[in-house]
Protein backbone atom coordinates (compact mmCIF):
# COMPACT_ATOMS: atom_id res chain seq x y z
CA UNK A 1 0.00 0.00 0.00
CA UNK A 2 1.43 3.54 -1.11
CA UNK A 3 0.46 7.16 -0.58
CA UNK A 4 -1.07 6.98 -4.10
CA UNK A 5 -4.74 4.94 -2.71
CA UNK A 6 -7.57 6.36 -1.88
CA UNK A 7 -7.99 8.85 0.47
CA UNK A 8 -10.16 12.27 1.65
CA UNK A 9 -10.18 15.28 3.68
CA UNK A 10 -12.96 15.94 6.22
CA UNK A 11 -14.24 19.69 6.61
CA UNK A 12 -12.50 19.70 10.14
CA UNK A 13 -9.10 19.13 7.95
CA UNK A 14 -8.78 15.47 9.07
CA UNK A 15 -7.15 13.47 6.75
CA UNK A 16 -7.86 9.36 5.72
CA UNK A 17 -6.70 6.73 3.93
CA UNK A 18 -7.90 3.31 2.85
CA UNK A 19 -6.99 0.06 4.26
CA UNK A 20 -7.69 -2.69 2.24
CA UNK A 21 -8.83 -6.07 3.63
CA UNK A 22 -6.33 -8.68 4.00
CA UNK A 23 -4.64 -11.20 6.46
CA UNK A 24 -2.17 -10.61 9.65
CA UNK A 25 -1.02 -12.02 12.80
CA UNK A 26 -2.19 -10.53 15.59
CA UNK A 27 0.02 -9.88 18.96
CA UNK A 28 3.29 -11.26 19.67
CA UNK A 29 4.66 -14.39 21.55
CA UNK A 30 7.88 -13.61 21.80
CA UNK A 31 9.71 -13.81 25.56
CA UNK A 32 10.29 -10.16 25.15
CA UNK A 33 6.43 -9.53 25.20
CA UNK A 34 3.71 -9.12 27.72
CA UNK A 35 1.34 -12.27 28.75
CA UNK A 36 -1.64 -9.86 27.11
CA UNK A 37 -0.39 -10.06 23.48
CA UNK A 38 -0.83 -13.68 23.14
CA UNK A 39 -1.28 -15.93 21.95
CA UNK A 40 -0.85 -14.59 18.48
CA UNK A 41 -3.31 -15.52 15.46
CA UNK A 42 -4.21 -14.64 12.40
CA UNK A 43 -6.76 -12.26 11.71
CA UNK A 44 -9.09 -11.28 8.89
CA UNK A 45 -9.53 -7.94 7.99
CA UNK A 46 -12.51 -8.62 4.90
CA UNK A 47 -13.85 -4.68 4.95
CA UNK A 48 -12.13 -2.02 3.72
CA UNK A 49 -11.87 1.01 6.27
CA UNK A 50 -10.70 4.46 6.01
CA UNK A 51 -8.59 5.65 9.23
CA UNK A 52 -7.17 8.95 10.06
CA UNK A 53 -3.43 9.72 8.84
CA UNK A 54 -2.51 11.43 11.84
CA UNK A 55 -4.29 11.45 15.56
CA UNK A 56 -7.04 13.79 16.28
CA UNK A 57 -5.92 17.69 16.94
CA UNK A 58 -7.06 20.04 19.13
CA UNK A 59 -7.93 22.25 16.55
CA UNK A 60 -10.54 19.28 14.96
CA UNK A 61 -11.88 18.76 18.13
CA UNK A 62 -12.35 22.34 19.17
CA UNK A 63 -14.35 22.80 16.43
CA UNK A 64 -16.96 20.06 17.14
CA UNK A 65 -16.84 20.21 21.00
CA UNK A 66 -16.26 24.11 21.51
CA UNK A 67 -13.90 23.42 24.14
CA UNK A 68 -10.20 22.26 24.89
CA UNK A 69 -9.43 19.57 27.69
CA UNK A 70 -5.84 19.63 26.45
CA UNK A 71 -2.83 19.91 28.40
CA UNK A 72 -0.51 21.39 26.07
CA UNK A 73 -2.11 24.45 24.62
CA UNK A 74 0.49 26.47 24.93
CA UNK A 75 2.29 27.96 21.64
CA UNK A 76 1.03 28.93 18.32
CA UNK A 77 1.34 25.58 17.08
CA UNK A 78 -0.98 23.81 19.60
CA UNK A 79 -3.75 23.67 17.19
CA UNK A 80 -1.72 20.98 15.94
CA UNK A 81 -1.19 19.13 19.08
CA UNK A 82 -2.96 16.00 19.06
CA UNK A 83 -6.15 16.52 21.45
CA UNK A 84 -5.22 14.70 24.55
CA UNK A 85 -7.28 14.39 28.03
CA UNK A 86 -9.95 12.80 26.66
CA UNK A 87 -11.55 9.68 28.03
CA UNK A 88 -13.09 7.04 26.15
CA UNK A 89 -16.51 8.46 26.83
CA UNK A 90 -15.79 11.97 25.38
CA UNK A 91 -14.10 9.99 22.68
CA UNK A 92 -17.73 8.55 21.96
CA UNK A 93 -19.42 11.92 22.23
CA UNK A 94 -17.44 13.70 19.80
CA UNK A 95 -17.99 10.95 17.44
CA UNK A 96 -21.83 11.00 17.87
CA UNK A 97 -21.39 14.80 17.36
CA UNK A 98 -20.01 14.01 14.34
CA UNK A 99 -22.40 11.49 12.89
CA UNK A 100 -25.29 13.31 14.05
CA UNK A 101 -26.56 13.77 10.94
CA UNK A 102 -26.44 10.51 9.45
CA UNK A 103 -24.06 9.08 6.95
CA UNK A 104 -21.61 11.21 5.65
CA UNK A 105 -20.30 10.78 1.98
CA UNK A 106 -17.00 10.97 1.06
CA UNK A 107 -15.54 9.49 -2.70
CA UNK A 108 -19.07 8.84 -3.60
CA UNK A 109 -19.44 6.34 -0.28
CA UNK A 110 -21.53 6.80 2.37
CA UNK A 111 -20.47 5.28 5.77
CA UNK A 112 -19.87 6.53 9.65
CA UNK A 113 -16.79 7.75 11.61
CA UNK A 114 -15.72 5.71 14.62
CA UNK A 115 -13.34 4.44 16.90
CA UNK A 116 -10.71 1.42 15.71
CA UNK A 117 -11.35 -2.42 16.60
CA UNK A 118 -8.22 -3.33 18.20
CA UNK A 119 -7.95 -5.10 15.14
CA UNK A 120 -8.41 -2.72 12.53
CA UNK A 121 -5.50 -0.49 15.06
CA UNK A 122 -3.05 -3.00 14.75
CA UNK A 123 -3.07 -4.27 11.12
CA UNK A 124 -3.18 -0.37 10.22
CA UNK A 125 -0.15 -0.33 12.25
CA UNK A 126 1.56 -3.22 11.21
CA UNK A 127 1.22 -2.38 7.48
CA UNK A 128 1.93 -5.47 6.11
CA UNK A 129 5.24 -5.84 8.57
CA UNK A 130 5.36 -8.61 11.22
CA UNK A 131 8.62 -7.03 13.15
CA UNK A 132 8.12 -4.75 16.40
CA UNK A 133 7.14 -1.93 15.21
CA UNK A 134 6.30 -1.27 11.65
CA UNK A 135 9.87 -0.35 10.49
CA UNK A 136 13.24 -2.22 10.53
CA UNK A 137 16.34 -1.33 12.72
CA UNK A 138 14.65 -1.80 16.25
CA UNK A 139 14.18 0.99 19.14
CA UNK A 140 17.52 2.16 17.98
CA UNK A 141 15.80 4.36 15.07
CA UNK A 142 12.46 4.97 16.81
CA UNK A 143 13.05 8.60 17.11
CA UNK A 144 12.88 8.69 13.51
CA UNK A 145 9.21 7.04 13.27
CA UNK A 146 7.78 8.51 16.67
CA UNK A 147 7.80 10.55 19.91
CA UNK A 148 8.54 8.51 23.15
CA UNK A 149 10.13 9.48 26.63
CA UNK A 150 13.38 9.76 24.62
CA UNK A 151 13.08 12.42 22.53
CA UNK A 152 9.47 14.19 23.13
CA UNK A 153 11.11 16.96 25.66
CA UNK A 154 8.11 15.62 28.11
CA UNK A 155 4.93 17.09 26.35
CA UNK A 156 3.42 16.25 23.12
CA UNK A 157 4.17 17.56 19.84
CA UNK A 158 2.77 18.61 16.39
CA UNK A 159 1.17 15.54 14.42
CA UNK A 160 2.71 14.36 11.42
CA UNK A 161 6.48 15.57 12.20
CA UNK A 162 8.19 11.81 12.05
CA UNK A 163 8.31 9.29 9.44
CA UNK A 164 5.02 7.42 7.78
CA UNK A 165 4.47 3.80 8.12
CA UNK A 166 4.83 1.57 4.80
CA UNK A 167 0.59 2.44 4.57
CA UNK A 168 1.55 6.22 4.86
CA UNK A 169 0.50 6.97 8.19
CA UNK A 170 1.47 9.09 11.23
CA UNK A 171 2.15 8.55 14.90
CA UNK A 172 1.44 5.04 15.12
CA UNK A 173 4.05 4.78 17.59
CA UNK A 174 4.35 7.23 20.71
CA UNK A 175 2.64 10.48 21.02
CA UNK A 176 -0.57 9.78 22.49
CA UNK A 177 -1.79 6.68 22.94
CA UNK A 178 -4.69 5.84 21.22
CA UNK A 179 -8.57 4.30 22.04
CA UNK A 180 -10.11 1.71 20.87
CA UNK A 181 -13.56 0.23 20.57
CA UNK A 182 -12.79 -3.07 22.38
CA UNK A 183 -13.32 -4.38 26.16
CA UNK A 184 -10.27 -5.05 28.16
CA UNK A 185 -8.89 -8.74 28.23
CA UNK A 186 -6.08 -10.04 29.81
CA UNK A 187 -5.02 -12.10 26.98
CA UNK A 188 -6.39 -13.10 23.69
CA UNK A 189 -7.50 -16.80 24.22
CA UNK A 190 -10.91 -16.47 22.54
CA UNK A 191 -10.18 -13.18 20.30
CA UNK A 192 -12.69 -12.31 17.70
CA UNK A 193 -10.26 -13.93 14.56
CA UNK A 194 -12.12 -10.94 12.39
CA UNK A 195 -11.40 -7.21 12.21
CA UNK A 196 -15.01 -6.86 14.68
CA UNK A 197 -14.43 -5.55 18.50
CA UNK A 198 -13.85 -7.82 21.36
CA UNK A 199 -16.73 -6.48 23.51
CA UNK A 200 -17.66 -10.15 25.16
CA UNK A 201 -16.81 -12.03 27.74
CA UNK A 202 -15.92 -9.55 30.50
CA UNK A 203 -18.09 -7.30 32.55
CA UNK A 204 -15.54 -4.30 33.07
CA UNK A 205 -15.34 -0.66 32.11
CA UNK A 206 -11.95 -0.95 31.01
CA UNK A 207 -11.30 -0.19 27.09
CA UNK A 208 -8.19 -1.06 25.44
CA UNK A 209 -5.91 1.89 24.46
CA UNK A 210 -3.08 1.31 21.79
CA UNK A 211 0.16 3.03 20.30
CA UNK A 212 2.34 4.41 23.45
CA UNK A 213 2.36 7.98 24.18
CA UNK A 214 4.89 10.80 24.28
CA UNK A 215 5.79 9.66 27.80
CA UNK A 216 6.38 5.85 27.07
CA UNK A 217 9.47 3.57 27.00
CA UNK A 218 10.19 2.00 23.40
CA UNK A 219 8.66 -0.96 24.51
CA UNK A 220 5.16 0.23 24.83
CA UNK A 221 5.04 1.95 21.52
CA UNK A 222 5.67 -1.61 19.61
CA UNK A 223 2.69 -2.39 17.04
CA UNK A 224 1.40 -5.25 19.32
CA UNK A 225 1.47 -3.53 23.16
CA UNK A 226 -1.35 -2.76 24.42
CA UNK A 227 -2.36 -0.82 27.38
CA UNK A 228 -5.91 -0.37 29.54
CA UNK A 229 -7.89 2.19 31.21
CA UNK A 230 -11.30 2.99 32.77
CA UNK A 231 -13.95 4.14 30.27
CA UNK A 232 -13.81 7.80 32.64
CA UNK A 233 -10.18 7.84 32.40
CA UNK A 234 -8.10 10.66 31.29
CA UNK A 235 -4.16 11.67 30.60
CA UNK A 236 -2.49 14.09 28.98
CA UNK A 237 -1.19 10.86 27.06
CA UNK A 238 -4.13 9.63 25.70
CA UNK A 239 -6.22 11.20 22.47
CA UNK A 240 -7.91 9.24 19.56
CA UNK A 241 -7.74 8.29 16.01
CA UNK A 242 -10.59 7.68 13.65
CA UNK A 243 -12.29 5.36 11.24
CA UNK A 244 -14.69 5.84 8.87
CA UNK A 245 -16.20 2.54 7.47
CA UNK A 246 -18.59 2.56 4.83
CA UNK A 247 -21.97 1.20 4.77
Amino acid sequence: MTADRPTFTTDFGGQFVLIEPGNFFMGCDSSGATPCESPMREVEISQPYFISQRPLTQAEWVLMMEKNPSKFTSGLEAGLRPVESISWLDSIEYIARLNENGVSEFLGIEGWFRLPSEAEWEYAARAGTSSAWSFTGGDRVLSEHGWHAGNSAAKTQMVGQKAANPWDIFDLHGLVSEWCLDHWHEDYLGAPTDQSPWLDGVISDLRVHRGGSWFHESFSTRSSSRAKSSVTHTSDGLGLRLIWAPI
